[in-house]
């Protein structure tokens, strides 16, 4: 859930979440419709379904427990390098490398001297990372990642109270301004904002006829190009000249 989603808007989802399948074995046994739904609008649904097919997995591979290694963690659908290894660190005490936006943004200006780091983390950067890992590394993650996140922000940091005040490479510098374009990703009028409505309007009617649908969206080739999408991912499907969250 915290995959491109900030805690805030996760936290009550999560709650509900845990409050209604408490284990592996009872979200397998859940509908996707039902997933779908209680998803609510943390946006990406595709990670509901993947979060279910994983499930679904632990329960018939790993007896109901979420399996420890990196390699089992990363065989599950949705699973990648970096939310394998904050698994393995936060729930299991592993010293992983885990590389968050919060923690890339701590290490380049405090190491690197930069405002801010790449989009994506290179092979060097990897490496220099992991050697600053403790042998007793297992809290490494949750505090430079919190580090980050409270102190080093992204605006406004709060260099006066961050203990590497000292060893920052950026401060020595005068703070320098980053020269990488930080785009932001646009969300008005995009495709995704087209499939994130559909799929709200189906999951508060059973289910909508095109014509029902096209009352929701102003761009009729663009909610027919969603549709088919959302069809092929499949977070909607058609029955009977209607489309539904799936069953």
């Amino acid at each position: 859930m915290l995959q491109q989603t900030p805690v805030n808007r996760v936290l009550p989802v999560w709650t509900q979440w845990l409050e209604r399948w408490s284990t592996p074995k009872a979200l397998a046994n859940a509908k996707r419709s039902e997933i779908i739904t209680a998803w609510g609008r943390l946006g990406y649904p595709r990670r509901a379904l993947r979060l279910h097919e994983s499930a679904t997995i632990i329960a018939q591979k790993f007896n109901n427990e979420v399996p420890e290694s990196i390699e089992d963690l990363r065989s599950l659908p949705g699973v990648g390098e970096y939310t394998a290894a904050a698994i393995a660190a936060f729930a299991f005490d592993q010293p992983t490398l885990v590389l968050d936006v919060n923690i890339r943004r701590l290490f380049s200006r405090v190491i690197d001297g930069v405002e801010y780091p790449t989009s994506a983390p290179s092979q060097l950067e990897r490496r220099l990372r992991s050697e600053l890992i403790p042998n007793d590394g297992a809290k490494w993650a949750a505090a430079t990642m919190e580090l980050g996140a409270l102190v080093c922000t992204s605006r406004d940091p709060m260099c006066s109270i961050c203990p590497l005040i000292n060893q920052c490479e950026w401060r020595k510098a005068g703070y320098p301004k980053s020269t990488l374009n930080r785009k932001v990703q646009a969300w008005v009028g995009t495709d995704r904002q087209c499939r994130g409505t559909i799929v709200q309007a189906l999951r508060e009617n059973k289910s909508q006829t095109q014509f029902q649908l096209k009352k929701h969206w102003h761009d009729d080739s663009q909610l027919e190009r969603a549709l088919k999408t959302l069809i092929a991912d499949g977070l909607i499907e058609l029955h009977m000249k209607s489309y539904r969250l799936p069953h």
